[in-house]
């Protein structure tokens, strides 16, 4: 299997390198790419779902993001050992309706050998905030 750089164990800077990859590809709100980044079979907790696989996130993420317009992501270190990374993070979305929201959450992420994501588990909440109360523009 090919290798995804930077590779565990991680250092604050390249657990740092790493968060703003996934920031990046997020913020890209392209399915397949943000999917290139987890193992074949990862698996995710995403607040009360369950999903594993390349092919189910694709699938999570396409639906995400036709409802949750105007994504933006900011992803903060938190901390990380071996091959383990700890992520804070928010992101503002406004839904079909029109109604804006801001997201918190954390997640905690586990490597692969090879710098593939194998596990992520997210716990996330929403706020509805006013469309002036907007951090990400």
């Amino acid at each position: 299997m090919e290798q995804r750089h930077p590779l565990p164990p991680f250092t604050e800077e390249t657990a740092k390198q790493k968060i703003q990859m996934a920031e990046d590809a997020w913020n890209s709100k392209d399915p397949a790419r943000v999917s290139k980044a987890y193992t074949i079979d990862s698996e995710w907790r995403n607040r009360n779902l369950f999903i594993n696989g390349r092919d189910e996130i694709v699938a999570f993420l396409t639906g995400k993001w036709d409802k949750e317009l105007n994504y933006q992501l900011k992803k903060e270190y938190w901390a990380h050992a071996g091959n383990r990374i700890a992520v804070r993070f928010e992101y503002e979305y406004q839904n079909t309706a029109g109604q804006w929201f801001r997201a918190y959450g954390n997640e905690n992420w586990e490597f692969d050998e090879n710098g593939y994501m194998a596990k992520r588990y997210a716990s996330i909440n929403d706020l509805e905030i006013a469309e002036s109360d907007r951090k990400f523009k």
